[in-house]
């Protein structure tokens, strides 16, 4: 029997109640949210009265015509269980078959039928709204989507935060046109980007909503106190320049109206009561080492490229060779997806792998996103101009200093190195958390230390900008000589600490350890450094079996002895030709060219008295 279709009806199991002319779950009376997979799960289960569904029914059901992966089937029994709590039997896994429901069902009817303002039936009109129409996919979205849209069944003011360009106004929008049904006044887009005066805020809030204040003074109060009996959704979009006052306005009307909804859209939080945060992650993006590269279809910014790239030049082919191209372009451009979609732009033009090889020119070569896109979503640097605009100076100053840092960065280094002239580390330390709630720095908390990064395009600007501020030199001699005295420290450890563990600690750290010996045997550099850094990370890359590039690096530095600058040491020489020896002994073996150097260090260690 098909329960759907005896609506207007109600199920009820324990204490658990569907209303499917709302497709609502609830428990104990109050809303659980489940995602439209999940839904769909839980009635082909109930629908079998206690008979065992196999997988494949299921899918068919769930995903009509349609192939997909057997994992997608067990996530949504997994958010059913979690949804049921304590109840979580109430869905059985019968090994080799399938699934069975196994509560006791009553059927009852709908007495309030028709009754629901909120809720719209087939056939009826939408509520009014000013949303537009939404004219192309959203691609790779559908799991952080249902994330939303549980929240917004939780909270009653939900922010979405990110990075310029990750997609916080289409998600916003998205979410709004599948919530519309359920508000009897309309769902309304506030566009804020355009406002540079916060006083502003309140009358664009009027104006969208056909309201006229009679003085023609709006103030957030007002505003609020002639929408307290709409059932409305408000989606405030582009917060971040005027947070205070997308604050008091969303505050305001959350205090008049108990059934109105806020969604809001900032590259920082607005800090107002009651919000609940949703990071908006990047798209998922193949690593390096993967070894699912010959499916990278199943990463979302693989498929936006790939759609986005087609609708530019219809002939576009993804190949197995142009996929791995594609894949490190979408790593290199950290899944942003206004990025994505600028670069695929540029595929008819450039062609696949020159656009690869030219990504480090992203700011010259990112531009011409959509004619009707805002001006600062038209080109990457225009997005990150308006972000750093945005920032107090001093915010400008760590951020520019911050970018100093390759692949990663403690609280601890980043007040160390980026302390310079009027700005102390405890000042370092409340900008850099400031950067991170501006969606600017990337935080990593999952550790007993917390970790930090720039994504790699905010990188690549700040680093322009610390050369055009003239203190490029300065910030990275601090930063090679801050992971020289680490190094050092952690070359006095290895005999004392467990190796797995000494690892763990220092491993981390390499891209920064690259970073700060490219700069130190520049020509700007410092050779001192340089050397003292080589021999102090010679353990690490022995531990990493980087054997090749220990020995590129150490060959690097005993060139650099001969150099007036260098300060030439018998001791650190000593050290470099040892180094190079056992470079030499993994990589080559006992070839006479590994003998001629140990018999060098060992020459240079007796006349020392350093033969240990």
């Amino acid at each position: 029997m098909d329960l759907v279709s005896e609506t207007p009806a109600i199920i009820e199991f324990g204490h658990f109640r569907i209303v499917l002319r709302r497709r609502e779950f609830l428990a104990d009376g109050q809303p659980i949210h489940l995602g439209g997979r999940a839904f769909e799960v839980l009635m082909a289960l109930i629908e079998a009265r206690g008979t065992v569904l196999g997988k494949d029914a299921l899918m068919a059901r769930v995903w009509p015509n349609r192939v997909v992966e057997e994992k997608n089937l067990h996530t949504q029994i997994s958010a059913l269980r979690s949804a049921f709590g304590a109840e979580r039997e109430l869905i059985r896994t019968i090994p080799g078959r399938g699934y069975q429901f196994t509560g006791e069902i009553r059927v009852l009817a709908d007495e309030h039928a028709g009754s629901d303002a909120a809720t719209t039936e087939p056939g009826s009109p939408l509520p009014p709204t000013n949303l537009p129409a939404p004219v192309s996919e959203l691609i790779g979205r559908d799991a952080v989507l249902e994330e939303i849209l549980g929240l917004t069944a939780a909270h009653r003011l939900v922010t979405l935060t990110g990075a310029g360009g990750i997609g916080k106004t289409s998600l916003g929008l998205a979410v709004a046109r599948h919530l519309l049904p359920k508000f009897a006044d309309g769902v309304w887009v506030i566009e804020l980007a355009p406002l540079s005066d916060p006083d502003l805020v309140p009358a664009t809030v009027a104006t969208a909503l056909g309201l006229d204040p009679a003085d023609n003074v709006a103030s957030p109060d007002r505003v609020a106190n002639a929408l307290a009996s709409k059932q409305l959704l408000l989606l405030l979009d582009n917060c971040e320049h005027l947070v205070s006052a997308g604050a008091s306005m969303a505050e305001a009307l959350l205090r008049a109206n108990p059934t109105a909804r806020v969604l809001a859209t900032s590259r920082e939080p607005l800090r107002a009561e009651g919000e609940c945060l949703y990071p908006v992650p990047p798209l998922a993006v193949p690593t390096e080492s993967c070894r699912d590269a010959e499916d990278p279809l199943r990463y979302s910014a693989v498929r936006l490229f790939i759609a986005r790239a087609r609708a530019a030049e219809p002939h576009f082919s993804a190949d197995g060779h142009a996929t791995a191209a594609i894949a490190a372009i979408c790593r290199h451009l950290d899944g942003i997806p206004l990025a994505i979609e600028l670069a695929a732009a540029r595929v008819a033009a450039l062609g696949i792998e020159e656009l690869a090889a030219r990504l480090d020119e992203r700011f010259r070569l990112l531009t011409g996103g959509r004619r009707t896109a805002s001006p600062r979503h038209q080109t990457l640097r225009a997005t990150l101009d308006w972000s750093y605009q945005l920032l107090p100076e001093p915010e400008r100053v760590v951020l520019r200093r911050l970018a100093i840092f390759a692949g990663g960065f403690t609280l601890q280094a980043a007040s160390t190195i980026a302390a310079i002239d009027e700005i102390a580390g405890p000042d370092i330390v409340d900008c850099a958390t400031n950067l991170v709630a501006k969606s600017l720095v990337a935080a990593d908390l999952g550790g007993a230390t917390g970790r930090y990064r720039l994504l790699e395009t905010t990188r690549a600007y700040a680093l322009e900008k610390l050369v055009q501020s003239g203190e490029f030199e300065q910030v990275a001699r601090r930063h090679a000589e801050y992971y020289r005295d680490l190094f050092e420290r952690a070359e006095a450890e290895l005999q004392t600490r467990p190796a797995s563990e000494w690892l763990a600690a220092y491993s981390r750290w390499i891209d920064n350890l690259r970073a700060a010996l490219d700069w130190a045997f520049s020509p700007a550099g410092d050779v001192p450094v340089g050397v003292a850094l080589t021999i102090a990370a010679v353990p690490l890359w022995i531990q990493l079996s980087l054997v090749q590039e220990c020995r590129v690096r150490v060959e690097r530095a005993l060139a650099s002895l001969v150099l007036p600058e260098a300060g030439r040491s018998a001791s650190q020489e000593m050290k470099l030709y040892a180094a190079l020896g056992a470079s030499l002994l993994y990589s080559k073996g006992p070839m006479p060219e590994t003998e001629a150097v140990w018999a060098k260090a060992l020459e240079m260690a007796e006349s020392l008295g350093d033969t240990e």
